[in-house]
């Protein structure tokens, strides 16, 4: 389906390449399952561009495991997450502790005292045990101080200042639509790679990446979410020979499962279960990204804490 395609392709003889996604179904199904009306528009608008960026980073590596893009804040959005697998399937969140006003901005949402941080996690699907992830972390504030004001920005100085890549990012997101174009200058060996170099090729290349960035940055917003991703590329690129690659498919996709919350509960202990139940007669457990509810009654629970051996029958609590 040509609208939750994500198109990889390279400019002929020129050392850039790039990806454009347009997710619509799928995006619309990661609102329906926690309810638009949970989060405030400039907080939907944030998980679908994170979402959208999310897709295009993991796209443009070869990673075996699950890219997690989060955004730490200290304004009413404490946490917004998007993640994507190795097949391009996604879910996202955010948890909101205040209220958050129609036109709130990156800065509004996330950054209001200078705290917030973007974290870009690598996590392979074959950890050695023992071993943590790969996670890069850059505040919410560029090189001069000043604060990132739109997520685009965010991710294109985490790429500089961590991956050593120039790159040009357009992202927009709405109710319907989550959407976005990554353009990247593609990297030589050695220490050239930041445009230092005075080498003739090198300042070529740069010169290459620069034009076509600034023929993505005639794109509108509104352009984005309402074109189709061959249309966009035809209208943006239509002077440049452009090879594009087999499209890929991404999906909304939630990994919760019964089991795993399960697991996570008897982390909390046997005490901290059993008061939970004296209080309530059952634990309930929601998904953060999905809104799944998850319940426990004194069966299960008493079965969590119980050897394999000597289980009762599970319980007949509808779940």
């Amino acid at each position: 389906m040509e609208a939750e395609n994500v198109h990889k392709f390279l400019f002929d003889g020129l050392p850039v390449c790039g990806a454009i996604v347009r997710l619509t179904e799928s995006w619309r199904e990661t609102l329906k399952r926690r309810g638009v009306a949970t989060f405030a528009r400039p907080v939907r608008a944030l998980m679908g561009e994170m979402t959208a960026a999310g897709v295009l980073m993991h796209s443009s590596i070869k990673f075996d495991g699950a890219l997690i893009l989060q955004v730490h804040g200290d304004g009413p959005v404490k946490l917004a997450v998007a993640e994507i697998q190795q097949n391009l399937n996604f879910r996202a969140m955010a948890k909101v502790v205040g209220a958050v006003g129609d036109t709130a901005r990156l800065q509004d949402l996330v950054n209001v005292q200078g705290l917030g941080r973007c974290v870009i996690t690598l996590d392979p699907k074959k950890r050695p045990p023992g071993t943590e992830p790969y996670q890069g972390v850059v505040p919410l504030y560029g090189d001069q101080r000043e604060p990132l004001s739109v997520l685009s920005e965010v991710i294109e100085h985490y790429m500089l200042q961590s991956e050593q890549l120039d790159t040009r990012l357009m992202l927009a997101a709405n109710d319907d639509v989550a959407a976005g174009l990554l353009l990247q200058r593609m990297p030589l060996s050695g220490a050239g790679n930041l445009g230092n170099s005075e080498d003739e090729a090198q300042i070529g290349r740069n010169e290459d990446f620069n034009r076509i960035a600034l023929l993505a940055a005639t794109l509108t917003r509104e352009e984005l979410l309402s074109l189709d991703n061959g249309t966009l590329l035809r209208r943006l690129f239509w002077e440049e020979s452009l090879r594009r690659f087999r499209p890929l498919t991404s999906r909304f996709n939630c990994s919760c499962a019964r089991e795993r919350v399960g697991n996570m509960l008897v982390g909390l202990g046997r005490v901290e279960m059993e008061s939970i139940l004296s209080e309530r007669n059952l634990v309930e457990v929601g998904c953060d990204f999905c809104g799944q509810l998850y319940h426990f009654d004194a069966v299960d629970v008493g079965a969590m804490f119980t050897p394999k051996l000597d289980q009762p029958p599970p319980s007949q609590v509808m779940h």
